[in-house]
């Protein structure tokens, strides 16, 4: 394929590891702890540690393979190269309809908080702007993402800090009943947010010195975003307890209240979470967007997908098309879908995808130091136990979406040995 235009490489360590962690912080600071601490309760912070670990398999997993084969794509070239065709079209399919559900979450979230009563048509907008930013390189992708997380961070430390000053809640006792697979469910539906490090594996084409650059950006935007992701979980169950945080559709902003009367809606403090909501789903759906367009253009350029997604930009160095279809899609599904209601789908999706990058990191002779083969099958394993953890209804509509991908795929491919 080398007659095919590739992309610049234009991505610094700061920027691919300000990508990776702004892809993290707004599914995971405003989307996934109430679900979590539903099925984990007092036991949120050890889910969150769980999922960590199983993102750190993975992280090294990624970063070996990113190495080895530093082209737009992730999982889907990683599982073509290492373990043959169909778990390379396995993975790719399972990120991209995984990924575009997430897609429309985020910018189904960022409608809620930005202009509640017109969401749809708020996060309709949202994505054609981010869209946009996009189509004009990844060095304005990578910038945009850059001043979202200075701003969301603070807000979130401000968060953390003023949730441990708030009252402890005592309804603890209702957590004692939990018991290990609630705990796993809740690792695994906040696996969801720590997806986001992918996305710098995705962009791997446009990254400056992959095998340096990846690897620090990868571990980086992971241990940055554990850290914080303990600090809210412990912080938020100070403050709302177990039973009010699984209950609260806007916990950050409940916890500003719980701590100080009357700020959590209405006043400052309230007002200030808000717009760093928004602001955390626009980064990561900034991101999303652009790691969605990147496995396209790779399927399309292996003839998994229309050949059409491969145009690329020669101006921005962008493939427009796949970025377009991206949009329309999830513009799709927010006009025809209750989008919010498809995250356990997603996280099913995603550790499906990131067990076959376990798996296909477990086969590569040259080993990272990083990256034992150990650590490879373990986490292999831990992705497949939190994928089946998930919900009935998450795990059999994902399947149902990944068999219907894979039976097209083969009814494409036998129609092309007819015709041979």
């Amino acid at each position: 394929m080398s007659h095919q235009p590739r992309l610049r490489r234009a991505m610094g360590r700061v920027d691919a590891t300000m990508v990776g962690v702004g892809a993290m912080i707004g599914a995971g600071a405003f989307v996934v702890f109430a679900p979590a601490a539903a099925a984990a309760g007092h036991l949120l912070p050890l889910a969150v540690v769980i999922a960590g670990f199983v993102a750190y398999c993975n992280a090294s997993a990624t970063a070996s393979l990113a190495i080895r084969y530093p082209s737009s794509g992730g999982t889907y070239v990683y599982g073509r190269e290492q373990l043959g065709h169909w778990p390379g079209f396995l993975a790719g399919w399972g990120f991209i309809t995984g990924k575009l559900a997430s897609c429309a979450a985020m910018a189904l979230t960022f409608g809620l908080y930005a202009a509640p009563g017109a969401e749809k048509a708020a996060a309709v907008a949202a994505v054609a702007g981010l869209t946009i930013v996009n189509l004009f390189g990844v060095t304005r992708t990578a910038l945009a993402t850059r001043v979202i997380v200075s701003l969301v961070v603070p807000v979130l430390a401000f968060v953390i800090v003023v949730a441990f000053s708030a009252p402890a809640d005592q309804g603890e006792a209702v957590a004692a009943q939990v018991g290990a697979g609630g705990v796993f469910q809740a690792a695994g539906l906040m696996f969801f947010a720590f997806a986001g490090y992918a996305r710098i594996a995705t962009m791997g084409e446009e990254v400056r010195d992959p095998r340096r650059t990846i690897p620090v950006a990868v571990f980086g935007a992971l241990g940055f975003t554990l850290l914080l992701y303990v600090l809210l979980a412990l912080s938020l169950l100070h403050a709302l307890g177990p039973a009010g945080l699984a209950g609260s559709t806007a916990p950050l902003r409940d916890a500003i209240d719980a701590a100080v009367p009357g700020e959590g809606s209405t006043g400052r403090g309230g007002a200030v979470v808000t717009i760093a909501a928004a602001l955390a789903c626009l980064g990561a759906l900034l991101a999303l967007i652009a790691g969605v367009g990147r496995t396209s253009l790779a399927m399309a350029r292996g003839r998994d997908l229309p050949r059409v997604l491969t145009r690329i930009s020669t101006r921005y160095s962008v493939p427009w098309v796949a970025d377009l279809a991206t949009a329309v899609v999830v513009a799709v599904l927010l006009l025809t879908t209750d989008v919010l209601t498809v995250v356990g789908f997603s996280s099913f999706g995603v550790l499906l995808y990131y067990a076959i990058a376990n798996i296909a990191a477990f086969t590569l002779a040259e080993r990272q130091w990083y990256a034992p083969r150990w650590l490879n099958a373990v986490g292999a394993v831990a992705c497949l136990v939190l994928a089946f953890t998930l919900p009935a209804t998450s795990v059999l509509t994902m399947t149902a979406v990944l068999a219907v991908g894979l039976i097209a795929r083969a009814i494409v491919l036998a129609g092309r040995r007819r015709r041979a």
